[in-house]
Order: C-alpha cells, then sequence, then structure tokens
C-alpha cells in the first residue's frame, strides 16, 4: 500500500456532502443505552434493517450480517425484515454504500465497550483490521478515478441512501419502543 498526498480524497467529498445525514443518524442512535438490553436488541434490530437492505447490493468484503444475526440471537430475538433498498445506481452508487457501511465498522470499536458484559458483541467488534479503513480508502480513491463525470454524484446518492436506511431503522425502533 502506497500513501498518496490525495489518499482519502473521495472519503473527504462523502464525508463533506453527507455530513448532516451521519449526524442525523448519529443522533437518532444515542438514544439507545448500549447498557441497556432492551435498548442494545432495539439497537441491533435498528441497525439489521438496514444492514440485510444494503449488503447484498453492496457486497462488501466482510459482511456483518451473520455476526448481527448471531448477536439477536443471544439475545432472544430474531432477525427483523430489511428495510426496502431505494432504487440503485451503478459502479458509483454501490461505493457510496460501502461508503457508508465501512464507515459504520470505525465507531463499532468505541460502542462495542458501551455494552454490556454479559452481552454478545460480535457485530460491533467486526472492525477493520490493521490499515483496512486506509486500504478501503484506496480502493474508493481508485474506483472513483474509473468512474465516468458522474460517479462522485453515484456514490454521494449511494451513500445518503444508506444513511436514510439507518436512520429509518432507528426510527422505526424507536417507535416500537413508543407503542
Amino acid at each position: 500500500m502506497i500513501r498518496t498526498a490525495d489518499a482519502g480524497r473521495t472519503r473527504q467529498a462523502l464525508r463533506a456532502a453527507t455530513m448532516e445525514s451521519h449526524q442525523r443518524v448519529d443522533d437518532l442512535f444515542s438514544h439507545f443505552s448500549l447498557a441497556s438490553a432492551p435498548d442494545y436488541r432495539a439497537f441491533l434490530r435498528a441497525h439489521a434493517r438496514a444492514i440485510a437492505a444494503l449488503e447484498p447490493v453492496a457486497q462488501p468484503d466482510s459482511p456483518r450480517l451473520a455476526l448481527m444475526a448471531q448477536d439477536l440471537a443471544a439475545l432472544g430475538e430474531a432477525m427483523p425484515a430489511p428495510l426496502s433498498m431505494p432504487s440503485t445506481g451503478g459502479d458509483g452508487f454501490r461505493w457510496g454504500l460501502l461508503y457508508a457501511l465501512e464507515g459504520s465498522r470505525l465507531g463499532g470499536a468505541m460502542l462495542a465497550r458501551q455494552v454490556a458484559q454479559d452481552l454478545l458483541r460480535a457485530y460491533l467488534s467486526a472492525v477493520h483490521a490493521k490499515g483496512g479503513w486506509v486500504a478501503f480508502q484506496q480502493q474508493l480513491d481508485a474506483a472513483a478515478a474509473e468512474g465516468d463525470a458522474d460517479w462522485l454524484d453515484d456514490a454521494i446518492a449511494g451513500a445518503r441512501a444508506a444513511f436514510t436506511l439507518f436512520e429509518a431503522g432507528a426510527r422505526a425502533e424507536r417507535e416500537v419502543a413508543c407503542d
């Protein structure tokens, strides 16, 4: 892996374009107390609803849906129905989905520390191997360089679609809790 001065430039563009969407998702998920088994179940169900819709389209190298199912099963929960995936685009759209999925791994390690000690945390503990995030950014930059003039716009649309699914998952679980 060779680092270049502009490594991560596509990630930076996606981050800037999705900052508000990302903040809405973070705000919604901040209401779940991961130290509480009921809230942790709801948190996992919310993520499962989004991940189950995203992974088949994004095709990540290291899918986490099975880890999610394992954690939910340990809590006596079945996998919830996936959310509906919005219409998909081309390669840029898929990379935008991957950006959101791979980025969600970064916070997983911090969130895993908040989970009660007696609860499984396989999903949140599935973080990047050393150098994995940098390698992903380099792959993202390479894909962008090979893409056409609309590639970045498609990637932004994909990332926003992913954040919208995470937001919808969190809202669905909050509505269940309020009923």
